[in-house]
Order: structure tokens, then sequence, then C-alpha cells
């Protein structure tokens, strides 16, 4: 019995032993591990996928980690949030523009059931909860600052979109040429070789225009291009003052949508496929389809009739394509048909000349009700909305006019430049008074003048080019930029009010969008994004702030600006994912009296390098 004392006692040592080992590979990894396993950003991130609790740009019920976060919400303490990040991974380069929403390789694994002839596959998918990246997009090796505009309508660096097949493709149409380092743009397209110069004054020498000038002393605002390859089309359009929204999908024609916005053209990836477009109705003065390999024939003309939506009373749709002017049987017939879906919507051959006919959309609804009682395609049902757009099937039915188009036989809006600043008559939809919109204009001139301010040390008159409002309201914001050589995408959010055609309305451009969602863009393509009150509202929605700003640092460039206007605790909140975002404070704006809790933050993305991307660039 005395022998089993020592022993005992040896165990208790050996245990002990054990403990202090046990707790001091503990230590070593709660102090190390979140370093070691959460790469910096200058190195390269083999683990491209990790689970913080929350999905990319969604809440992940089924995660202990994501409750805990939805119940800390925003401005706790470090100590009272465990979860915030002194780094996020870098994904693997092989996603350096990847679109979570518009992913092919997500198609092909969740085997989603698409009809391809239907173009389903090009519109938004997004991954569910486990298939969502939460990792830093790097850029691609070699990448450099963009090149300012104007003069990058003209070129780009190549290795900022290392793609080269359009030039070899295209390369006996001048879409784009590579010259050494740089991807240079002719301004050629499809059915321009020549010049989108000579093709838009060729438009507004048919349509009897003065000057042979497009936007009509200014009656023509707006563009919807689609289709718009590398949107030369609406980049030669801008200094006509004529704003365009180009348009095409994520296809074969490799990047097209990256290059215009590298570019610094407005562009937006989408497709005429199943859902209606994110753009209110009658927001464009001017369609346009230059061989945009568009079957406008197909479900009893339901793409016609969606651009019919979009389109304002009396605006055009000017289409070149060999329909329109070859003399083969088959396309003759495709001619044949397509001038009888044309005629009975209402609408007329305003000219036809050269490879191209321009159609004009009616003025009234006259034409309409004076149709033959069961013509196809029939006029939308009367609770239609026809501003109901997100994820919102299109309908093969006529839009018709509101009474009060119907009755001026047209929008009743002022030319251009004045359109901007006077109160449109879409506005009463809202129970706006022109007095409201005028001082909500000079509310955000006084916001925007403090912005230009606060960012006075860190910008020069190009250093911004393309500009986001994420909570574009009537426009404001993107109105008090209009004496800057910029562009701003205004979006509105989905389940708000329908303000985005009083944006359109004023002659400006966006979409509608959900934030709890990824944008439908490349990343690195906007210089500023100005977020009033976005996080505040996505939290309302129960969805996850850090992802919004993994999404927002995703489509934003190395080196560009965002903008917070929010609450303290949402500001303070931003902050702590500074440095896992490699962010930098660049200046925190006083609130005043008439911005109530408003705090104003503005951070500047750091230009970081991936080590592959370091070997590659020597």
């Amino acid at each position: 019995m005395s022998r089993g004392r020592p022993d005992g006692a040896q165990k208790k040592r050996l245990l002990t032993t054990v403990f202090v080992v046990a707790l001091f590979l503990v230590f070593v990894y709660v102090y190390y591990g979140p370093k070691n396993t959460g790469e910096s950003a200058l190195e390269y991130g083999s683990r491209s996928l990790r689970k913080l609790g929350s999905s990319y740009l969604g809440g992940d019920e089924d995660s202990d980690l994501g409750g805990k976060r939805d119940e800390a919400k925003f401005g706790l303490d470090d100590s009272e949030d465990g979860i915030t990040p002194k780094s996020f991974p870098v994904c693997d380069n092989r996603h350096s523009e990847l679109i979570p929403c518009l992913d092919r390789n997500l198609i092909y694994q969740m085997r989603l059931k698409l009809d391809l002839s239907l173009m389903e596959h090009y519109e938004r998918h997004c991954p569910l909860p486990e298939r969502r990246f939460n990792c830093l997009i790097p850029p691609p090796p070699g990448y450099k600052i963009p090149i300012k505009w104007p003069g990058s309508r003209d070129e780009v660096w190549k290795a900022n979109i290392p793609h080269t097949h359009l030039a070899h493709e295209k390369s006996d149409q001048n879409w784009m040429v590579v010259k050494g380092d740089k991807i240079h743009f002719p301004g050629g397209g499809t059915h321009f070789h020549y010049g989108a110069d000579k093709y838009i004054a060729h438009l507004a020498n048919m349509l009897n225009f003065s000057n042979n000038v497009l936007n009509n002393e200014g009656r023509l605002r707006t563009v919807f291009d689609v289709g718009c390859g590398v949107a030369s089309f609406g980049g030669y359009l801008l200094s006509s003052d004529i704003l365009t929204m180009s348009l095409a999908p994520n296809d074969v024609h490799q990047n097209q949508i990256q290059f215009a916005l590298e570019r610094g053209i407005p562009a937006y990836l989408g497709v005429l496929g199943t859902k209606r477009l994110p753009y209110p109705s009658r927001s464009f003065e001017l369609a346009h389809c230059s061989r945009c390999r568009i079957d406008w024939l197909q479900r009893d003309g339901l793409l016609l009739l969606e651009l019919d939506r979009v389109l304002r009373p009396g605006g055009y749709f000017a289409y070149s394509s060999p329909e329109a002017y070859a003399q083969d049987e088959e396309d003759l017939r495709i001619w044949k048909e397509m001038s009888a879906l044309a005629e009975r919507m209402c609408w007329r051959i305003a000219v036809k000349k050269n490879q191209t006919v321009i159609w004009q959309k009616p003025l009234s609804n006259d034409c309409y009700f004076e149709r033959e009682h069961g013509t196809q395609p029939p006029l939308c049902r009367s609770d239609d909305d026809p501003d109901a757009v997100w994820s919102v099937l299109m309908e093969p039915c006529i839009t018709r006019y509101s009474d009060h188009d119907h009755k001026m036989k047209g929008s009743g809006l002022a030319p251009w430049p004045a359109r901007l600043t006077t109160p449109p008559p879409r506005l009463a939809d809202f129970g706006y008074s022109s007095d409201m919109f005028e001082k909500d204009m000079e509310l955000w001139r006084r916001r925007v003048d403090n912005y230009w301010s606060l960012l006075s040390p860190k910008i020069s008159s190009d250093t911004i080019r393309n500009v986001m409002d994420m909570k574009a309201n009537l426009g404001s914001f993107a109105a008090a930029l209009n004496d800057k050589d910029v562009w701003v995408m205004n979006v509105v959010a989905d389940d708000g009010p329908k303000t985005l055609k009083i944006v359109y309305d004023r002659g400006l451009i966006g979409s509608v969008h959900n934030w709890c969602e990824a944008f439908s863009t490349y990343p690195r393509t906007y210089d500023l994004l100005h977020a009033w009150n976005v996080l505040s509202d996505i939290e309302k929605k129960g969805c996850s702030g850090e992802d919004l700003l993994l999404e927002m640092d995703r489509i934003l460039r190395p080196t560009g600006f965002a903008i917070f206007r929010d609450r303290q605790p949402v500001i303070d909140f931003v902050k702590k994912y500074m440095a896992a975002l490699h962010w930098e404070a660049v200046a925190t704006g006083e609130p005043n009296q008439e911005d109530g809790d408003e705090v104003v933050f503005i951070i500047q993305k750091k230009l970081w390098l991936t080590s592959e991307s370091f070997r590659d660039a020597e």
C-alpha cells in the first residue's frame, strides 16, 4: 500500500506537465493563429474560403458565430464582439474577376436547371450561404492604377484586364487593339468599323437633328445600348451630353463590360432574358442595337416589349442589323415579321437608310386604343406596375402611358441641362412638392461641397471618374456632381420608394438593387462609393454589415474612396474593419444640426498585391 503513494504523485506531476504544455500550445495558437491563418494581403491566400459566422452578403443562420454577430449589431466594442478579424484571407488569384451573382462556375457547381435558349444562365443567381466567398479579391498580376479620364476612353493597361480575345476576334472591326502594355480602343464596332463618332452623326442626320448632333438640342439625353460590346457607342456619345446605359452579359465576348468600366464609360452587366431590366418604365429617349445578336421575335416579341417598357413616349429604337437591309430569304422573313410586330406595338418607322432602321414609339395611348379587338400583343393589366423590376418576370404586353403622359403627349421633361434641376412631373407620384425637391437638391449641394473639401488633400480634378451612389433617393448627390468630370451609377433599393424614375427624369442613370446581394459589376470598377445610411438599412433587414464592407471593397478600385454617412455606432463598426480591409481613414466630418445623428467618415482603399503578383511584375 505504501508503494502506491509515489506512483500517484508521479501521475499528478505528469498530468500537471501535460496541462501546462497544452495551455502553452493553446496560448501560441490564440496569439499567433489569426496572423497565420488570415494571410496578410501582401501574401497569396491559398485558403480562399472562410467561415466567420456569416456568408458572403447574407446571414448564415446555421452558424453559431453568425447568431453571435446578429446579436452584436453595430457599435459594440471589441470586448463584446470577439469575431472582428485582424485580417481577411485573400481569395485565390483565379477569383480576381469574381462577380458573385453572375458566376458561371457557381451555376455548374449547383447544377441549376436553366434554359440556355432564354439566357437564364446570364441572369443573376446568387450563391447560397455555404458557397459564398469571404475573402479579399486580389488584383491581377501587374495591376496598375487605371489611366485617367479622358485618356482612358482610348486606352487602358493590359495588365488590369489581361484578356485579348476580343482584339483577335474583332480585329476587322476595330473594337480594340493590343499595343505593347496597353489596349487601345479605336472607337469601332461590329456595325461601325470606321468609328462610333461617324456612326452617331449618321444617326442624327437620319433623324434630321440640327447640326447632326444626336442630343437634339437637349431633348435626347438618356440612351440604352443593348449588346454594347466595349461601349464605344456610349463613350462617344458623352461629348454630346448624352448619358448611355451600356448593357451586355458576361458571355463569350470576354469582359466587355469590364473594359467599358475600366475606360470610364457607364456600363452594367445584364441580359434580356426572362426578368425585367432593373430600370423603371419610360427611362430612355433612345434604345440602340447594333448587331446585338438578340432574337427580337422570340416568345411573342417579349424582349421587344421590354424595350418598349423602358422607352419614353416618342422614344426611338435604332436597329442596325442584316435583317434591316439583307435580301436573302431568312433575313427577309425576319424583317417582315419584325416589322409586323412593331406595327402592332404602334411603332412607326421614322427613317430607314443604309443598313439601319429607326422606329419611333407613339406619344400617347391613342393608337393602342384604336387597335382591333384581340390584337397581339395585348395591353398590360391596369394593376401591372411597370416600375416593379427587381426579380420580376417580363410580361408579353404593352405598357400603356400614365394619364399625365397621355394628355401631355410626351413626358413633359425639360431639355438638358435644365432637366437636371427642374422638378419632373412624376415627382407627384411620391407626394413631393417642387419646394421639397429644391430643398433636397440644395441640401446635397452643401454636402457634396463638404465631401470635396474633406477629400481635397487626396484628389485632383482627374482622380475620380466612376462614382456610385449606393442610396440615390432623388439623385441629388449625382446632380451636385454635375460640374465635375464624373458619371454616377445611382442605386435605389428594391424594397423602398421607386424613386429611380425621378433619377432618370433628371437625365441621370442608375439601377435598382438589394444590398444584401452582390452588385452586377466586375471587381475594381468604381473610384468612389457613397454610402448614405446603407449599412443601417441592411442591418434592419438582418443582413451582414461585414459582408457589405467586403462587397464594397470588391467593387472599389485600389486607391479609390468610400464616403460613409451614417450613425456613429455604424461608423465605429466600419473603423473596426479598417485594418482587415487594408483601408485607411482620410477624414471625418463634424455633424451639424441638419444632419441629425449622421456622421461622415471617408476612407481610401490601399493598393496591395499578392506575392504572386509581385513575382509576375518583376
